[in-house]
């Protein structure tokens, strides 16, 4: 195995990583305590406190690079180096330099809401579970069209809603050849309730939400909804981190790829909307 050497990564050159990096490619990985990690984590972080690392060095995805993070840089500096000296894989080990005090990008609070998967249970279930998830965040982009039609930004919200379904279609393609008599996919998607989104909401509370909006209704639509998508893409990928399945983790990975995408448009349109704003 070819000799790897611990790499360092400042705030922005992680976001670059993030952006241009599909999801089955690297780890982002917390070593804080649980309470830090509440507070507010980067979205897609999986949480191992450092004291807990060595126990759980070779669970870690040798098939990836890994990316590590604390408070400061300090904590995952030795996360990193347990990493290198552990010998993993041969893929790259980073260290965001700063850690989150040097960090001003996007972070959430709380845990990802996982419980809205039954690990319990299969994988198709799993995989119905997420088709109903997307068809609640179909909902939500629809009651945005049915509440604000004249938003300048339209057109994007159309795509994420279209984009949403393509999503759940893509799930059932994965989904379909483990039944034996499997509902054709437009049925199926009609007859999902689509009570809850992706980040563990229920759709009634964030709709109460949206009605709520009086003032600035374009910038506060659209980060809301860069919220809701921030906290899909971050429980899409701690599921994919603790999936024991190959084909189920595969799958994850490919929908948070998806949100990360959607996280995408939304940022565009925002930036699109400031630079029409008059001045």
């Amino acid at each position: 195995m070819e000799a790897i050497k611990l790499k360092e990564l400042l705030p922005d050159e992680l976001r670059g990583f993030m952006a241009r990096t599909r999801e089955n490619q690297y780890a982002l990985i917390d070593v804080r305590q649980p309470e830090e990690y509440a507070l507010a984590h980067i979205p897609g972080a999986t949480l191992i406190p450092l004291m807990e690392l060595q126990a759980h060095l070779y669970d870690l995805p040798a098939d990836r690079d890994l990316v590590f993070y604390c408070r400061s840089g300090a904590r995952s500096e030795i996360a990193a180096a347990l990493a290198v000296e552990g010998e993993i894989s041969d893929h790259p080990v980073y260290n965001l330099i700063g850690g989150m005090l040097g960090w001003d990008g996007q972070t959430l609070a709380d845990f990802p809401r996982v419980e809205v998967f039954d690990h319990s249970r299969s994988v198709d279930d799993l995989l119905m579970t997420a088709m109903d998830l997307e068809k609640g965040a179909y909902r939500y982009y629809r009651a945005i069209l049915d509440l604000f039609g004249d938003l300048p930004f339209r057109a994007t919200i159309e795509q994420l809603s279209k984009a949403e379904e393509a999503h759940a279609r893509m799930i059932y393609a994965l989904w379909k050849p483990h039944q034996t008599a499997p509902q054709p996919f437009e049925g199926l998607f009609d007859d999902l309730n689509g009570d809850i989104l992706e980040g563990g909401e229920a759709l009634e509370d964030v709709l109460g939400r949206l009605k709520a909006i009086r003032t600035d209704i374009g910038l506060n639509v659209l980060e809301l909804s860069l919220t809701i998508e921030y906290r899909a893409y971050d429980l899409y990928r701690n599921l994919a981190e603790r999936a024991e399945n190959a084909e189920a983790q595969s799958s994850l990975l490919s929908i948070a790829q998806a949100e990360k995408r959607h996280m995408q448009r939304l940022n565009q349109a925002l930036a699109d909307s400031f630079r029409a704003a008059p001045s």
